[in-house]
């Protein structure tokens, strides 16, 4: 089986394999298979994602690896799942085989049945003696043994079978409602497809997924899903971009615009080249990214658990307390049967689960409940702003040749170095000399990046050099004449600047032209309206330039001619102060995004970017970070108001159970009903319907920069 390592902790491993490797009983045998290795203790297998996740212990990890790689296809695919794994039943078929256990109990003679109850009751009692002897820890197992082991003592079977009949109730609709919200969150990203039509040689050809390559053209007409990520070719069409964006209105694709798997075109046909597939996409991305999220529980839910557990010494007391003032062992059992810690440990991870889909759904990808924490309590938000508050591709405005050089080998020249870096600005300067038909065959020697700086290579036995002004003149020593300072002072008022220099001489300089995006104009006002009480823009621009751009914006403190350790020094210095958020895209950008509280990175921008970021905007759209931030203030106050409902509700069922006003049977069947409400409201959406700042746009503000 081919596969890679996506992700490694000690005595824990993710491997990925292409997405459609196995289906959903192929994958159970898998599993099934890879629990039997030696040291393996826990194997799931996503089919959705191709995803591995193996836990092991002591040192098996490379037998795990070796026997991975010789699962064979046609092994695993000639095998019925079924005879290894048990099929889950539904929760329907749960809910038959529960009550009418209960049902059937009912109809036998009476020590029979007082027999099946004993042992019903068993597994619950285990649990809490074995949350005892691991840890000695009274938790919420002791707690249910507890009130089931008082009821057995007083041979009151009748109440032992209604509370271990409402536990068990209360444990299923527990598990299948975290189970579906998850699963609803994957499956709303999830792409069926199995073949896809594909123009080769001038027709029509239908291929299998697994065939499918990097550069083909693939067909997709009205009503169809496309199958990949890629760029229109031919073709105008309206596709519906909901699943990743939350977009209420189709979207107009047409030539050299993108489109995403997962989205529908509603009207029209369009012949996309494919630039990912399967595992690459940015759905499936999402997808993978769901399958890691628990691990990165927000600091709120972390808190959750620890409260519900602490507070259940409180109940034993309690308990305690009844039965030696009153002597009514009822009265004392219905402290035990009223605990806080389950609708507390289920409420809290499902509202954050539906607000990450929520996310997902309004463009932004936030990678744990954590971050939606951080971002409830961010203060500041920092902006990089090439490729961040302005547009993705930046084009060259001028090339303006010095000392006898043309303008064409200039372009040429500047084209063949920055060819072999990943960077908006390089794929500007390459973009403008394939427009104008200069080739720019390599002629140079390796070429040497310095981040932030530049590029330095030979040429013909030259030294030839592009980047900044600090770069070429400050680092490298190159020579300006008063003439050309004149004409850079002038460019560089409106333009950002490229400097090349061949032998130690300028020898001309590209004006690149970065137009804001459209809705950068109104985000500073809309991050304030929000809460952000600052708006920072740090860039390795000339000031200058940064000035103008923070001018027009309304951005409240600007910093240029920064590099990558300057940003992120401001960003350490800015956390100590508040919480901040870090909105990047580039590679220059990383290690700021990797300090702030938030990372938040463009889709469009380098691979570490988005690989350290928290928070993904899907569509390079800056009104998602404010429904993001919105909805992490949002869940936050949803928990809040959780927790009050679980406390003043189960705290008044105590109050009723030792009042004797209700039976420990009613308090332990409202007790499970109250949580199932509160796990209800964690599953509606937070910011209901798409608001306006998912459309994007906005009018041009009339506010200047703050002092």
């Amino acid at each position: 089986m081919k596969f890679s390592i996506a992700h490694e902790l000690p005595g824990r491993l993710r491997l990925r394999c292409p997405e459609g490797s196995f289906a959903r009983a192929e994958g159970s045998v898998i599993g099934a298979i890879l629990e039997t290795q030696p040291g393996v203790t826990r194997a799931a297998v996503s089919h959705r994602t191709g995803s591995l996740l193996i836990h092991y212990t002591g040192d098996a990890r490379e037998s795990i690896l070796t026997a991975v790689g010789l699962l064979d296809e046609t092994f695993y695919k000639e095998i019925d799942g079924s005879s290894l794994v048990p099929q889950e039943p539904t929760l329907s078929e749960s809910l038959t085989s529960l009550f009418g256990g209960v049902i059937g109990r009912a109809l036998l003679p009476r020590m029979l049945r007082y027999g099946l109850t004993f042992l019903r009751a068993l597994p619950l009692l285990g649990r809490g003696l074995r949350s005892l002897w691991r840890g000695g820890r009274l938790n919420v197992s002791v707690l249910d043994a507890s009130a089931v082991g008082v009821s057995l003592l007083r041979r009151d079977f009748r109440t032992a079978t209604v509370i271990t009949t409402l536990l068990a109730l209360g444990d299923l609709l527990e598990s299948w409602t975290h189970k579906k919200s998850k699963e609803s969150l994957a499956d709303s990203l999830a792409l069926n497809i199995d073949k896809l039509w594909i123009r080769k040689d001038g027709q029509e050809v239908q291929i299998p997924m697994i065939d499918l390559r990097i550069g083909d053209l693939a067909v997709v007409r009205a009503g169809s899903v496309i199958p990949v990520d890629g760029v229109v070719f031919q073709g105008s069409a309206m596709v519906n971009q909901s699943a990743m964006t939350g977009e209420s209105e189709p979207v107009h694709r047409a030539p050299e615009l993108s489109v995403y798997a997962g989205t529908v075109v509603e009207e029209g046909e369009l012949v996309v080249r494919v630039t990912a597939f399967d595992s690459e996409t940015r759905i499936h991305k999402i997808a993978e990214m769901i399958n890691e999220s628990e691990e990165l529980k927000a600091d709120i839910q972390n808190r959750a658990e620890k409260m519900a557990d602490a507070i259940v010494p409180y109940s034993f007391l309690l308990a305690g307390g009844i039965y030696l003032w009153t002597r009514d062992a009822t009265r004392a059992t219905a402290a035990l049967l009223v605990d806080y810690s389950c609708a507390i440990k289920l409420a809290t991870p499902l509202a954050i689960l539906s607000a990450m889909r929520e996310g997902a759904k309004r463009g932004a990808l936030v990678k744990g409940g954590k971050f939606l924490e951080a971002l409830a309590a961010a203060d500041t938000v920092v902006f990089d702003k090439t490729g961040t508050l302005t547009v993705s591709a930046p084009s060259v405005a001028k090339v303006i040749p010095f000392e006898g050089h043309t303008r064409e080998t200039v372009l040429r020249t500047a084209a063949c170095l920055e060819e072999h870096f990943p960077h908006s600005i390089a794929r500007a300067v390459v973009k403008q000399a394939e427009k104008e038909g200069l080739s720019h065959r390599e002629e140079h020697s390796t070429v040497e990046y310095a981040v932030a700086h530049g590029i330095a290579s030979r040429l013909r036995g030259e030294k030839v050099l592009i980047g900044s002004a600090h770069f070429v003149f400050e680092d490298e020593g190159v020579a300006c004449t008063p003439e050309q300072r004149e004409v850079i002072g002038q460019e560089a008022e409106k333009y950002s600047v490229l400097f090349l220099a061949i032998g130690g001489r300028l020898r001309g300089i590209l004006c690149i032209e970065d137009p804001l995006r459209k809705d950068a104009f109104d985000i500073v006002k809309r991050l304030h309206d929000v809460g952000i009480a600052r708006v920072v823009m740090l860039t390795g621009d000339n000031l200058r330039v940064a000035k103008n751009v923070a001018e027009t914006i309304g951005i409240d403190e600007v910093q240029a001619q920064l590099l990558p350790a300057d940003k992120t020094a401001v960003v350490k210095r800015l956390k100590s102060t508040g919480k901040v958020v870090m909105v990047g895209d580039g590679v220059n950008d990383s290690p700021a995004l990797a300090a702030a509280d938030v990372g938040v990175a463009m889709c469009g921008g380098a691979d570490i970017a988005q690989a350290v970021a928290d928070v993904i905007l899907s569509e390079n759209r800056l009104h998602a970070l404010i429904d993001v931030r919105r909805l992490g203030i949002g869940v936050m106050e949803k928990i809040h108001r959780n927790y009050a409902f679980i406390i003043g509700t189960n705290s008044l069922l105590l109050a009723l159970g030792l009042s004797g006003t209700i039976t420990p049977t009613m308090s332990a069947l409202l007790h499970n009903l109250a949580t199932i409400g509160a796990s209800v409201y964690s599953l509606t959406p937070v910011l209901g319907k798409a608001s306006e700042s998912t459309a994007g746009g906005g009018n041009v503000p009339t506010w200047s920069a703050r002092p």
